[in-house]
């Protein structure tokens, strides 16, 4: 699959990793439908990309109106190629330890990071397989393999978010849709500002670094399902 022409769905794409994966997939000509909760930066971001493709944005909470996002594409563009499960919730800020954390934080925090992105992918996936092609990249963590104090609650749900992942791409080998489950990587964002605070991220690398993993898992890569790193993937787009 070639992004010249496709058509992306994109969510938490107003700034940070979601941003650079929409402005690298603008750059290869694929027309856009991102979505985010801030409707200024969601504009901006919208005001910008609409400079090199078409773009329909919708400020949105994913765990709420997928339907609806979903619909917005294929009334624009008539299909959906690639969806990328980028939106992610923290949880609350300091990051609490699993004995200290409360059940509905968390339960909010599996809702958009786990029942979301399924819910999504469920919804593309009525045409995708009709039309025998598709991508689905589903954003997780190194917090989802290993046990870091104080990231319990986030890396369970982007532990379940993986093994979905894998399941899902099991299911639909032979298909024609590809599922990819991408760790990015420790990056400068505000998420991971808000998950650190006081800590010192200067001297880790922006988003924009992984932004390429994103272009060669739909373009180059084939296998029907995939867990990478992104970093692994630098210098391959």
């Amino acid at each position: 699959m070639q992004l010249h022409d496709s058509v992306a769905l994109i969510t938490g794409a107003s700034k940070g990793l979601g941003l650079e994966i929409a402005r690298a997939y603008a750059a290869r000509g694929a027309r856009l439908v991102i979505a985010a909760r801030g409707t200024d930066a969601l504009r901006e971001a919208e005001a910008e990309l609409s400079r090199t493709t078409e773009v329909v944005a919708l400020a949105i909470d994913v765990s709420e109106d997928a339907e609806r996002l979903v619909q917005a594409g294929l009334d624009s563009f008539g299909r959906i190629d690639v969806l990328v499960n980028n939106a992610s919730e923290l949880g609350p800020s300091p990051m609490p330890a699993l004995a200290d954390y409360d059940w509905r934080d968390l339960e909010r925090v599996l809702l958009v990071n786990v029942l979301a992105p399924l819910h999504l992918a469920q919804l593309v996936l009525l045409d995708m397989r009709e039309r025998g092609a598709g991508v689905i990249v589903n954003v997780s963590s190194d917090a989802g393999v290993e046990s870091y104090p104080g990231w319990g609650g986030y890396g369970a749900s982007k532990a379940a978010l993986e093994h979905l992942s894998r399941t899902l791409g099991a299911e639909l080998e032979g298909t024609g849709v590809r599922v990819y489950c991408v760790d990015p990587g420790d990056m400068n964002t505000e998420m991971h500002q808000l998950a650190e605070p006081g800590v010192d991220l200067s001297g880790l690398p922006g988003p924009a670094e992984s932004a390429p993993a994103f272009v060669y898992l739909v373009e180059r890569e084939t296998a029907p399902f995939a867990r990478v790193r992104a970093p692994d993937l630098v210098g391959a787009a």
